[in-house]
């Protein structure tokens, strides 16, 4: 497994401090605040870790409440609200200096037979023949924050290959609010359904909301501009691995009242949807004084 993949899967692993609370450490990717994935995905591994191992999580439905301190680590509290016959349902609550910055429900159910659909995956160009996301930033570097150079062109845990031609990030057309690239972690992980669920929660986070920003011509980047997720929706169908390749498939059907929508369908390359995202998120341009 490569360093900064081993990084993160400690980082998701989380320390037991007392019989349903956890603390998990904090990682600065450059931007100040804590990554919204990785409260979504320490969360997720909390709760794991108070449920049956036969019993997977099919869903969660989370919210950001307070932006993350990077230099501090995070106390989860799990609340073990019921175990049923076949599903059991858990609430997290994300803690640092004594308030809640973050609150989750997730649903985990026994494995069960019964009808099957699903919506057809997009015919996409293969993985391999698409440049990486540092390669693709590689010409921009010098324009951006130095905070985020590094974390720009240095190696991920997560390797992403986006498939919409490549734009100006500073000066991007307006286009539709549509959007898709593939994604794996860059080295081979162990055969536990959990981690790889938890792992795409944290995966899932990325780019989401600012797909709801393209029809506009701006980014995260643009002056003046706060994007901030305000809460976290996944439905977890079928099994799937991370560590092989997904394709993110995302758009925004809407933006109002300085939020926008975005979706996410998952797909694994040989077709099968394996789960569904959706996202609001706040997107303002900051006039002064504003705040969340």
């Amino acid at each position: 497994m490569s360093k900064v993949l081993d990084e993160l899967v400690k980082l998701l692993a989380l320390e037991r401090i007392e019989e349903n609370l956890f603390r998990g450490q904090s990682q600065d990717l450059g931007w100040g605040t804590v990554y919204g994935g990785q409260v979504l995905g320490q969360a997720l591994s909390a709760a794991v870790q108070t449920v049956p191992a036969e019993r997977h999580v099919h869903s969660l439905h989370a919210y950001f409440l307070r932006t993350g301190d990077v230099t501090k680590p995070v106390v989860y509290e799990v609340d073990r609200i019921r175990d049923g016959g076949s599903f059991t349902t858990r609430r997290v609550v994300a803690i640092q200096s004594g308030k809640a910055i973050f609150n989750m429900a997730a649903s985990f159910q026994i494995d069960e037979e019964g009808f099957e659909h699903q919506s057809d995956m997009p015919s996409v160009p293969r993985p391999e023949t698409l440049a990486t996301e540092q390669e693709r930033a590689r010409p921009h570097l010098e324009r951006l924050p130095k905070l985020l150079q590094p974390r720009a062109i240095n190696e991920r845990p997560f390797e992403h290959r986006p498939i919409d031609p490549e734009e100006d990030p500073f000066a991007p057309p307006a286009r539709a609010a549509r959007r898709m690239t593939w994604l794996r972690t860059v080295a081979r992980l162990p055969d536990d359904p959990a981690l790889h669920r938890y792992l795409l929660a944290y995966a899932s986070d990325h780019g989401l909301i600012t797909t709801a920003l393209l029809p506009h011509g701006v980014t995260w980047l643009t002056p003046g501009m706060q994007v901030a997720s305000l809460d976290h929706v996944m439905h977890f169908h079928q099994p799937f691995r991370v560590d092989e390749w997904l394709l993110y498939v995302l758009d925004s059907p809407t933006a109002h009242g300085a939020r926008g929508l975005a979706r996410g369908l998952v797909y694994t390359e040989d077709g099968r949807l394996v789960a569904t995202v959706t996202q609001e998120g706040l997107l303002r341009r900051r006039t002064g004084g504003s705040a969340r």
